[in-house]
């Protein structure tokens, strides 16, 4: 509860007031740096290595940071929070707040940074409650800001920046689908661009539903080509300030996508030092 606490606190007064496939830039935490508070003060205070993960995830949205970020959250263990996912979990309740939401996601236009951390608070308060350990950011911070408040309160351990060509993200996202019946994501779309101008081909292919949920399937209220243009405009504007946050920290990676989840993953996991278990079962059956 202290850890929410001094969230909020620090928000309300700061209102007024590598190569292609991965460059590391990144500190090690010494032994004494604290950790992220959850309900004691002790546990605030674990050094790096007695305490899971604490990672952000950055990147252009629609680029995959939720792919990405709940594959490594389920590989490590950790909560994967997405605020891309609390504001859409409040968009679908019947609070004040939802037709505020409802209006600015529309429009394309990023939500503020007062909502943000209201939500963001809220889904920490529930992970304290949990018992919950170490998170991967999805989404957050978004704005200098941000990141100062978040600073204030824990320490990040490492930042991935994700990375892909701008047209690919808009067809990519102009392909998403949702199942209105089981709530499963797909994508239509076959991304195939050939290299020129010195950049390398991308293939990336479409994530079909099955026959019973294809005549089910909707488009996202803001998944229109106007409105990803804007956010997109809106977050390259926003996004050099934070990334050049923690470059100044040493904390990033930068992982420039190869392709779809078959080409990114095993590399975004060499550049990590990790392994995925389960697919080294399923290549060596």
């Amino acid at each position: 509860m202290a850890a929410v606490q001094r969230l909020l606190r620090a928000a309300s007064s700061s209102s007024g007031g590598a190569s292609a496939t991965g460059r590391r830039r990144m500190t090690v935490l010494a032994p004494g740096q604290t950790g992220f508070g959850f309900a004691e003060a002790e546990r605030r205070r674990r050094p790096a290595q007695d305490r899971n993960v604490q990672w952000v995830f950055l990147g252009c949205p629609g680029v995959g940071k939720g792919t990405y970020a709940s594959r490594l959250s389920r590989l490590l263990g950790v909560p994967h929070i997405a605020t891309g996912d609390l504001v859409r979990d409040e968009l679908a309740s019947t609070g004040p707040l939802a037709l505020q939401l409802k209006e600015i996601v529309n429009q394309g236009k990023l939500v503020s940074d007062e909502i943000i951390i209201n939500l963001l608070s809220k889904r920490l308060k529930k992970g304290e409650e949990k018992g919950e350990s170490g998170f991967i950011l999805d989404g957050f911070p978004r704005t200098v800001n941000q990141a100062e408040i978040l600073d204030g309160v824990t320490d990040i351990d490492m930042v991935v920046n994700l990375k892909l060509r701008e047209d690919i993200i808009v067809q990519k996202c102009l392909g998403r689908r949702i199942c209105g019946q089981c709530g499963k994501n797909f994508n239509l779309a076959c991304i195939d661009v050939k290299a020129e101008n010195g950049l390398p081909p991308i293939y990336m292919s479409p994530l079909l539903p099955p026959k019973n949920c294809m005549s089910k399937l909707k488009t996202r209220d803001d998944d229109t080509d106007e409105v990803l243009r804007n956010r997109l405009r809106i977050y390259n504007e926003m996004s050099q300030p934070v990334e050049d946050f923690y470059q100044k920290q040493g904390k990033v990676l930068e992982f420039d996508l190869p392709g779809g989840i078959p080409e990114s993953w095993p590399k975004l996991l060499q550049v990590l030092n990790l392994q995925d278990q389960e697919e080294l079962k399923l290549a060596t059956a």
